[in-house]
Order: C-alpha cells, then structure tokens, then sequence
C-alpha cells in the first residue's frame, strides 16, 4: 500500500481539534487513509452511502452518544446533511465534559457543498485538510515512477494499475460515474454529455486563460452556463482554478483565472491519450507536464496567502508564485525536457516580483544554475525543498 505524506497531518489535526474534515474527489484514497488513521486509536467507520450504515443513525444523537469514547469517521457525510446540526450539540456538550479533540473524521467529495454544511453548524470546531492525488514522492523512487505517475495520473488504482490499458480503462469508468451519478446531485440540470464536452474543451485548454465565452460558442450554451460547469468541476475538485498574482505594479496585468484539469491522467483519458507514446506526439503534451508539475507543488505548498501565476498585458509572465511568508516569495517556470531555457518574460516578470528564489522546473534530475539568481530544478527535489521549508516554518 502507498503511505500517504498527509497522514501525520491529519493525526495531528484531531490531537488539536475536536472534528477534521477530510475533502478529496471520489477514489483518491480518503476512505483507506481514513480507515489508517482508525488503527491508531478506538474508531467506528460508517459510510453514509450504505444503507446498513445509514440505518444505524435512525437515531443518530443516541449512537454517536453511544460511541462518545472513539473516534467517529462518517464518510460522505455530505449526503446525511442534517447530521451536522446535530454534531454542533455533541461537539459542544462534549466540550463541556472535557473531550475537546480527536472526535470525528468527516470524509467528503464536494469542497464548497461540504464545507457551506459544515461552516453554517460547526464553525470554530474542525479542521479542513484536502488530499490530493498522488504526487511524486509518495511513489517509488525509481527513474520511471515519476513518468508513470504523469501519464497514468494520481489516483491510486489507476497509477497502480497492471498495464496501460488497465489505468486508462479505469479513467474512463471514472469519468462515466461522475458524469453519470455524481454531478446530477450537485447541478441536476445539467447534461451529461454537455458538461463531458465542457470538460473535454479544458482538457484541450490545459493551463490556458478562462474565456467563458469562447467554450460558450462552442458548446452553444451561454457564458454564465459554461461558467455554471466550471464551478462545478472545481466545487468536485476535479478542477483547479489559479488566480492572477497581483503584485504592487503599475503595469498592467491579466485578470483572468487559469483553469487545470487537476490530475494529468485524466486530462489524457478526456483525450483519448492511452499511453506514453500517444501522450509525447500530442499537443497536449507540454500543457500536461506543466499541469502535472504545477499541481505537484501546490499540492505540498502549505502557505497562508494565496498562490498564483504572474502575467502582464507586455508578456512577461511567471508560470506560478508561491507566497512563502510575508517576506518570501518563490517563483517558479516549468519547462518540460531535459535542457530547459526561460525567456525575456521571465526575467521581465522577476524584476516587478523580486522573488526571494527562483526555479525552472523540468524534466530532469540534475540541479544547477541557469542563469543568476536562476537555478534548474527536478520535480522531485523542489517537493521535498518545499517538504522542508515548511517543517523549518
């Protein structure tokens, strides 16, 4: 079994706080990590999409009462809404008798409907964690593992899959169950094959600028509708939106998000991308690195202010900005391929920024200058770089 990096926060998180809540889409590994977590200490699991498990919360005060004693994991919690108004009056009259942490672990697959039930009943009393999909340093060290994870992408059985045609048939079945099952219960009127089209459209958009209107026209919907879509998609956590760095500048900047399919392998199932070979004769193939790369770091960047990229209306232009601390900032171009060179942009872009330390990020190993102030940087070693400057902060 892969060991999860997010593991020790998350036992950290219920030795401070009474409640976590465990966000990541569907079949990336909350339940397992959960059920992890549960070995360290007395734990009930339930899951809220049995009916067995639902039937013993017909009254629900009475059993979670029951098990006052353990720690309680209810996954997919989302779908038992009235039960956090009902967590609210336990929570606090727990408090009150001295069991202050380490009382439930809520698992779910939609950030914002998660966390608008959560916030309105038990606001000051959990933690929010997300797991993300796999990234390079919770897979085998080995030279292709790396590679691998690109092409099949993060989720655990489709990276772990026997053969090729195994990963990918898995992300087909990924995307029909989404399409099919998960995403009526959060825009049910929304059609099927109109949002695959939707997300098949920023697949082929990878990394690019959000022109609502432009998707619009080509799905012959409105703009308001295509941006109903990707705020779905984003809501699932399938979808991330990277806002523009704004930086004290008088020039003028880019206001528009940049949207990433989150995981590169299903950016290569929307495409009908089946392996290595059809993914390095594609177009995509850029973009898919630089998806991969980027959601790479964010995914083990722990800062307080918000990242983003650095775009000008003159082109100079960082791939992404990661706000260290007040005083530190880290800039960071990715470029894929083994001999990495950066524009007139980006040397434009780190004289408005002034970052603390700047990186290309590429497909190689190897560390080493590429210009002043400038280094070349492998995936794997600027992860454990930002690894370490979080533990050291």
């Amino acid at each position: 079994m892969l060991e999860r990096n997010i593991l020790p926060s998350v036992i950290r998180g219920l030795s401070r706080q009474v409640a976590v809540v465990l966000l990541g889409p569907r079949q990336v590994g909350k339940t397992t990590l959960a059920l992890e977590v549960a070995k360290t200490q007395p734990s009930v699991y339930l899951d809220l999409e049995s009916p067995s498990d639902r039937n013993k919360l017909s009254d629900p005060e009475f059993y979670l009462e029951s098990h006052q004693d353990k720690l309680v994991i209810l996954d997919e919690i989302y779908r038992f809404p009235e039960l956090f108004e009902i967590l609210q009056g336990l929570i606090d009259r727990g408090r009150q008798q001295g069991r202050k942490t380490g009382r439930f672990l809520l698992l779910g697959s939609a950030s914002m409907e998660l966390l608008r039930q959560a916030g309105e009943s038990l606001a000051g009393r959990v933690s929010y964690i997300e797991l993300p999909v796999l990234n390079p340093l919770e897979t085998q060290p080995q030279d292709m593992s790396e590679e691998v994870l690109w092409v099949r992408g993060g989720f655990p059985e489709s990276y772990l899959a026997t053969d090729e045609e195994m990963s990918f048939s898995w992300r087909i079945d990924f995307l029909c169950t989404y399409l099919e099952r998960d995403t009526p219960q959060f825009g049910s009127r929304i059609s099927a094959e109109t949002l695959l089209r939707c997300w098949t459209m920023l697949a082929h958009a990878q990394g690019g600028l959000f022109n609502a209107s432009k998707l619009a026209s080509g799905l012959g919907v409105k703009g308001q509708t295509v941006a109903r879509y990707a705020d779905l998609l984003v809501d699932l956590l399938l979808v991330r939106r990277l806002m523009p760095y704004h930086a004290n500048t008088h020039k003028q900047l880019v206001k528009s998000p940049k949207l990433y399919i989150r995981d590169s392998g299903l950016v290569h199932a929307l495409l009908s991308i089946r392996d290595k070979e059809g993914l390095l004769g594609h177009p995509i193939v850029g973009p898919s690195w630089e998806g991969f790369a980027l959601g790479t770091l964010l995914n083990l960047w722990s800062g307080s202010e918000p990242p983003g990229f650095y775009r000008t209306a003159a082109g100079a232009e960082i791939d992404l900005i990661l706000p260290m601390s007040l005083q530190e900032r880290w800039a960071i171009e990715i470029k894929r391929g083994l001999s990495p060179s950066i524009g007139k942009g980006f040397h434009q872009a780190r004289e408005d920024i002034r970052p603390a330390n700047s990186f290309v990020v590429y497909s190689g190993t190897e560390r080493f200058p590429l210009a002043p102030g400038i280094e070349a940087i492998g995936l794997r070693e600027i992860a454990e770089a930002l690894i370490e400057h979080s533990q050291r902060h």
